[in-house]
């Protein structure tokens, strides 16, 4: 894994982790969420595993980390020959503002920074490529129960250097410890 991802993911666990060990003191309450997200680039639709973890610090506040690893590939024409493009993997911290509409439904918008690194492969040739990005998003969750629940939501992945958005739509399981 790349070391700019490892640094992502170790800054995202350091800011969680005090946060998390106090939450029965202090009111935080940590969450954790594992579903499945779908990265749409011009024209390049890939798929991807996804793992958040957060802390909420009271009903309007939080943040949390994301990691995310390729599972669908896209078939692409570069240059008249066909190529597979793969999401490898990505990851973000991303401070939530929350919106509770309900007792068990909440609305969220999140700002963070991340990295995502993908692989390009065509006959006898392969090459690999990252971009960090500043990403912005909507979303909603809603519980089941008082610690189950679905979430879904959208992010707009702007990469540095001007090389091109990507439109992240997620849907999975989130779970309240």
């Amino acid at each position: 894994m790349n070391k700019n991802i490892s640094l992502i993911a170790a800054v995202a666990a350091a800011a969680m982790v005090p946060a998390l060990a106090s939450a029965q003191s202090s009111g935080v309450t940590g969450y954790g969420s594992l579903g499945y997200s779908h990265h749409s680039m011009d024209d390049v639709d890939v798929g991807a595993i996804q793992g958040r973890l957060g802390a909420r610090f009271n009903p309007y506040l939080g943040v949390e980390g994301e990691l995310g690893f390729g599972v669908k590939k896209d078939d692409v024409g570069v240059a008249g020959v066909d190529a597979k493009v793969e999401l490898q993997n990505s990851a973000a911290i991303y401070g939530v503002g929350f919106l509770p509409v309900a007792p068990n439904a909440d609305l969220y918008a999140r700002v963070g920074y991340g990295k995502s690194e993908v692989k390009v492969s065509a006959p006898g040739v392969v090459a690999k490529g990252d971009g960090n990005s500043w990403n912005y998003g909507v979303g909603g969750q809603y519980f089941f129960d008082d610690n189950n629940g679905v979430r879904a939501d959208y992010t707009r992945h702007d990469f540095e250097d001007d090389a091109g958005e990507a439109d992240v739509w997620s849907l999975g399981y989130v779970r309240k410890f």
